[in-house]
């Protein structure tokens, strides 16, 4: 498997640190994604560019480049959905702004989950939490790990099961804005809005079109076709999906920790062939090829 779309080149546009709700600092990341022979890496932490200077610095030692990167929390429809962010202007005022406001927002919904799950009579689960993460606002795969460390579950797909996956007391909504505000926020940063793994909504067929339609009337330019955990079907229909609305094409390990081979850095499905890569409308282009 392999995510090289040009010769010499191996790009992995959607991966998580412990600025969010990865397993591993910035640096290490970096570094790792370079072992795993990543020429070009974006960070995408979710809702928050705190990781981007010390990946930065760490990419400059190892001679990789980093590509600016952010995953913003959006809603349509009621759904929640992710959208990538890439190629920004990462010193932008308003955008910085805006991940300010939705950092708070996820710092909310995780005082929120940890009060749901006060019946399970774990005391500072905020507190433990926010440990798990790095000193990070926590997520639900850090109160998991917590719910472990307080023996409330054996290992963290239980603690998922029971009380934090879809329809438990931990799955608490996130406070999130509309699908159009956060497209428009990337945009006027200069960046490139990319629908994030968009099988992984387990929406409809039919949805999905509306979905990507909207995503595209509101400025977005790409879709993630290729990313991790996805079958040839998905492939194959996310391909079309990219050509019937016009988009760019990305792609992504959306790696979160090590041990977990189904999402390793660099290593993706190959995008199929005749789409167009977002990484070629980059302000400083990768791999475009030569004018015949």
């Amino acid at each position: 498997m392999t995510i090289t779309q040009e010769s010499g080149f191996c790009i992995d546009l959607h991966c998580h640190s412990t600025a969010s709700d990865g397993a591993l600092p910035p640096q290490d990341l970096v570094r790792r994604a370079r072992d795993k022979g990543v020429t070009h890496l974006a960070l995408t932490d979710h809702d928050t560019i705190a990781g981007l200077d010390d990946a930065r610095t760490a990419a400059q030692a190892v001679g990789m480049s980093l590509i600016a990167g952010t995953e913003l929390s959006c809603l349509w429809k009621s759904h929640t959905i992710h959208i990538v962010g890439l190629d920004f202007d990462s010193s932008d005022h308003n955008l910085k702004a805006v991940l300010a406001r939705q950092n708070d927002n996820r710092w909310r919904r995780a005082h929120t989950i940890a009060d749901k799950l006060a019946k399970l009579k774990i005391v500072d689960m905020v507190e433990k939490a926010t440990f798990r993460a790095g000193g990070d606002v926590p997520g639900r795969p850090h109160f998991a790990r917590v719910l472990v460390d307080e023996g409330a579950v054996k290992d963290s797909a239980q603690a998922f099961k029971r009380y934090l996956g879809t329809g438990k007391a931990g799955d608490v909504k996130g406070f999130w804005p509309t699908l159009e505000e956060v497209v428009q926020w990337i945009t006027s940063a200069g960046g490139i809005a990319v629908l994030a793994h968009p099988r992984k909504y387990k929406l409809t067929a039919t949805k999905l079109r509306a979905l990507t339609g909207d995503f595209r009337q509101a400025g977005g330019r790409a879709i993630e076709v290729s990313t991790s955990g996805q079958s040839s079907g998905d492939l194959g229909f996310l391909a079309e999906l990219c050509r019937r609305e016009n988009l760019l094409a990305s792609q992504g390990s959306d790696f979160h920790f090590p041990g977990a081979p189904w999402c390793e850095l660099g290593s993706i499905m190959k995008m199929p062939d005749g789409l167009e890569p977002v990484w070629h409308h980059f302000r400083q282009p990768v791999g475009v090829p030569a004018a015949v």
